[in-house]
C-alpha cells in the first residue's frame, strides 16, 4: 500500500460506549397489569424516579383507585387508552391472559416500544416451572401477534415486594434486557436506570428469551428456601 492509499482509508469509527444511554426522562410509561403486583410495583418505582406512568387495568375504574394509591402523579385508564396515551408500554399481565390482551390491543399498541416482562410459569406440588409457549417465548409471542410494535423482553426477575416497599430506598439488582434493535435495547436499560440502585444490561436478542423467562422458576425455589426476595447481578460488566 503507498502512503496515497493509506491516505485515502477512511478512519474506522470509535466502538460505542455501551453505557452511553439516552435520556428517557420524558417518556410517558404505561403499564399493562399495573393493577397485579409486578406490574404495580414497577409503576411505582418508575413513577417515584420521576417518569409519568399510566397504570392500566381492564376496568378502568380499578386502575384509577390502584394509580390513586400509589400516588407520586401515576394515572390509572383501562388498558386501550393506557396504550394509545404511552410512550413505552410495559405488558406485566398473567400469562393466561397475555395472548388475548395483545391481540385485544394490538392497533392501540402499533408503533409503540413495548416491554415484556412475562414469565410463562406452571406451578404444581414440586413448585414452579417453565412452560414453553409455542413461539419460544413469552417475548416471542408478542413480537409474532404485534407486527407493528417494537418489542423487547425485559423486568423479569424482580421481586414485587420489594418494589411496591416504600421503605425500600434502592433495588440493588440488574435488569436483563432482550430486543432485536440496538436503539430499542438502550432505551429500555435507560428506563431500568431510572431506578436507583438497578442496571439494564444488554442480554442478546428475542430468541434468548425463554431462558430469561424461565430463571424466574429458580429465582422462587431460592426465595422460598432462603425466605428471600432474591434478584441478579452480573458480574464483570
Amino acid at each position: 500500500m503507498t502512503s496515497t492509499d493509506s491516505a485515502q482509508t477512511p478512519a474506522k469509527a470509535p466502538a460505542k460506549d455501551p453505557w452511553d444511554l439516552p435520556d428517557v426522562s420524558g417518556y410517558v410509561v404505561g403499564v399493562l397489569g399495573g393493577t397485579g403486583p409486578q406490574g404495580k410495583g414497577l409503576a411505582y418505582r418508575l413513577a417515584r424516579a420521576g417518569q409519568k406512568v399510566i397504570i392500566g387495568s381492564r376496568a378502568a375504574e380499578r386502575a384509577r383507585a390502584a394509580a390513586e394509591e400509589l400516588g407520586h402523579g401515576v394515572e390509572g385508564a383501562d388498558n386501550a387508552e393506557t396504550a394509545r396515551r404511552s410512550d413505552i408500554v410495559i405488558v406485566a399481565v398473567p400469562w393466561d391472559g397475555h395472548g388475548d390482551t395483545l391481540k385485544a390491543l394490538r392497533e392501540e399498541l402499533a408503533g409503540k416500544l413495548v416491554v415484556d416482562c412475562v414469565n410463562p410459569l406452571g406451578f404444581d406440588k414440586k413448585g414452579a416451572y417453565a412452560i414453553r409457549p409455542e413461539e419460544g417465548s413469552a417475548a416471542e409471542q408478542a413480537a409474532a401477534l404485534l407486527p407493528d410494535s417494537r418489542v423487547t423482553a425485559a423486568f423479569h426477575h424482580l421481586s414485587a415486594v420489594l418494589l411496591q416497599d416504600p421503605e425500600v430506598e434502592r433495588i440493588d439488582t440488574d435488569v436483563m434486557v432482550l430486543g432485536e434493535e440496538r436503539a430499542d435495547v438502550e432505551t429500555v436499560q435507560a428506563l431500568a436506570g431510572r431506578v436507583p440502585g438497578m442496571r439494564g444490561i444488554f442480554a442478546g436478542r428475542l430468541r434468548n428469551a425463554h431462558q430469561v423467562e424461565s430463571l424466574v422458576a429458580n429465582l422462587i425455589s431460592v426465595n422460598r428456601r432462603y425466605k428471600a426476595h432474591a434478584g441478579l447481578r452480573i458480574t464483570d460488566v
